[in-house]
C-alpha cells in the first residue's frame, strides 16, 4: 500500500565507493533539521554520473519513498544540479531531493540568531550557489536558450550579483571580527584568560561547559561583560546554536572565560569551512584550546576526528591544545585505557572526564591552570592617598589578590596577574607616588 505524503519525514540515501555506508551522522543531521527519518537506502559502487546511485537502487529508493510517504530524500553525498533534476523525475511527485550540504545550510539557517551567524549562513549559501549560477550562465550561452534542465530562468546578471553580495558580506564580517578582537583584547586587559572549547558536534562540549561553570552567578559580571551568556544549552542535537557562548569558568586564583563554539562536522567542503572561519577566531585567539572528543566512539572514528581537528586548529592557532576525553562514564575502564594507548600519538596525556556526571572536573581545572600562560607575582607598596583605594579596587577586579595590608601612610598589595596587568598596576602605583 502506498503511503500518503507525510510532512517533515525523510528517507536517507548514501553511496560509498566501497565498504559499508555509515548513516549515523547524516541521520543526526536530518533529525537536527526537523525531519523524522523513516527509512534509508545505501549502496557501495562508483557514482553514477546521472543519478549518483545505480538505476536499480534508485527504483528501490522510489519504492521506499512511496511506501513510507516520505516528503524528502536526503543524500549524504554531494549532488550536482543535473543529478537532483534526474532523481526528481524518478521519485514520486512532490518529493524534494536534498544533498548533504543543502541540508547543513538549512540547519545553519534555522540556528542563525545573531547578525554574524546570519551573514555566515548567507555567505555559505551564496558560495554554494555560485558554481551553479556559473554553470547555468555557461550552458545558456552555449545553447543560446534560457534555463538549464528545469533549474530556472537564465539571468546573466545573477552570477555577478552573487559575487558582489559575497564581497559585501566579507567586508561586514571583517568589521564584526574587528569588534570581537577588540572585545577579546579588553578581556585580557581586564585580567581574563581565554579558553575555547573545540571539537565535533555531539562530543558534549555544551554539557561540559555547563558543568564547569554551573555554580557561577554570571549576573554580577554583566555590567563589565554584557555579552556573557547565562547558559550554554545542552541537547542531544547537532548545531544547537551557531553563536558562541561565553561564561566565566569556576576556578580559584584565576579569572578565566570559557567559550563554546559550533562543533566541527566531517566531510565539509572548503567553501563551507571558509564561510564560517570567523566563528573559529574565538578558538584561534584563545590562550588555551580544550579539544573535546566523545570517548564512546571507536578508536578509528576518534583518530579521524582528531586528525581533522588538528588540521583545522593548527592552521592559525598558537595556543596549547589539551584533548579532553568526554563521556567516560559510559566507557569501561579497560576500554578507556586501550583507547588512551591507541591515541597517545595524537592525544598525549588527555584528561578523561564526564561533563554529564561531573567526573574528574577538578583534574581538568588543574590542567587548565597549568597550561595557561604563567602569572607574575607582585608586591606593591603604595602611598595612602585619596586615589589609592581606587587602585586597590582595580587590582581586585583584574588580578588574584593574595593579601592587602594597611599601614598609617601606606598600602601593601600582594597579588598575581598577567604580565600586562602587573605592568599596568606598577604604572598606577607610580602615578600615585608622583601625585
Amino acid at each position: 500500500m502506498t503511503g500518503a505524503r507525510t510532512p517533515d519525514t525523510a528517507v536517507v540515501a548514501k553511496r560509498v565507493d566501497s565498504g559499508t555506508a555509515d548513516t549515523d551522522e547524516v541521520r543526526d543531521l536530518v533529525r537536527a533539521a526537523g525531519y523524522d527519518v523513516v527509512g534509508e537506502v545505501t549502496q557501495a559502487r562508483k557514482a553514477d554520473p546521472a543519478l549518483q546511485l545505480g538505476e536499480g537502487k534508485v527504483e528501490e529508493l522510489a519504492t521506499l519513498v512511496r511506501d513510507t510517504g516520505a516528503d524528502t530524500v536526503v543524500f549524504d553525498n554531494r549532488l550536482g544540479p543535473y543529478q537532483i533534476f534526474n532523481l526528481g523525475g524518478k521519485l514520486p511527485d512532490g518529493v524534494e531531493v536534498v544533498d548533504r550540504f543543502t541540508l547543513i545550510l538549512d540547519i545553519f539557517g534555522q540556528r542563525a540568531h545573531t547578525r554574524k551567524a546570519q551573514l555566515q549562513v548567507e555567505l555559505a549559501e551564496l558560495r554554494y550557489e555560485l558554481p551553479r549560477a556559473e554553470a547555468k550562465t555557461s550552458l545558456a550561452k552555449r545553447d543560446e536558450k534560457p534555463g538549464f534542465m528545469g533549474l530556472g530562468e537564465y539571468d546573466e546578471s545573477r552570477e555577478q550579483d552573487i559575487k558582489d553580495r559575497i564581497s559585501r558580506i566579507r567586508d561586514e564580517l571583517a568589521n564584526i571580527e574587528k569588534t570581537e578582537e577588540h572585545r577579546r583584547d579588553q578581556r585580557r586587559e581586564s585580567g581574563f584568560d581565554l579558553v575555547a572549547l573545540a571539537g565535533y558536534t555531539n562530543a558534549g562540549k555544551s554539557t561540559l561547559m555547563r558543568s564547569l561553570a554551573a555554580d557561577l552567578d554570571v549576573d554580577e559580571n554583566e555590567e563589565r561583560h554584557p555579552d556573557l551568556d547565562t547558559t550554554a544549552e545542552s541537547r542531544d542535537m547537532l548545531f544547537t546554536t551557531l553563536g558562541t557562548t561565553t561564561r566565566r569558568l569556576d576556578m580559584e586564583n584565576r579569572d578565566v572565560l570559557l567559550t563554546d563554539t559550533v562543533g566541527f562536522i566531517s566531510d565539509l567542503p572548503h567553501w563551507l569551512v571558509e564561510s564560517f572561519k570567523s566563528t573559529l577566531e574565538s578558538v584561534y585567539q584563545s590562550d588555551l584550546v580544550l579539544l573535546v572528543v566523545d570517548a564512546t566512539e571507536s578508536v578509528e572514528d576518534i583518530r579521524e576526528k582528531l586528525v581533522t581537528s588538528h588540521d583545522t586548529l593548527y592552521e592559525r592557532n598558537e595556543a596549547p591544545i589539551v584533548t579532553v576525553l568526554n563521556k567516560v562514564d559510559e566507557v569501561p575502564e579497560d576500554e578507556l585505557a586501550e583507547k588512551r594507548a591507541a591515541l597517545s600519538a595524537l592525544a598525549p596525556n588527555p584528561v578523561a572526564v564526564s561533563g554529564k556526571e561531573e567526573l574528574n572536573l577538578d583534574a581538568l581545572r588543574e590542567r587548565i591552570h597549568d597550561e595557561l600562560p604563567d602569572r607574575e607575582r607582585e608586591r606593591l607598596v603604595m602611598p595612602l592617598t585619596d586615589d589609592t583605594m581606587s587602585v586597590v579596587s582595580w587590582v581586585h577586579d583584574n588580578a588574584h589578590v593574595r593579601d592587602v595590608s594597611y599601614g598609617d601612610d601606606e598600602v601593601v598589595v600582594d597579588f598575581e596577574a598577567r604580565p600586562s596587568i602587573v605592568e599596568k598596576t606598577r604604572s598606577k602605583a607610580s602615578n600615585l607616588a608622583e601625585a
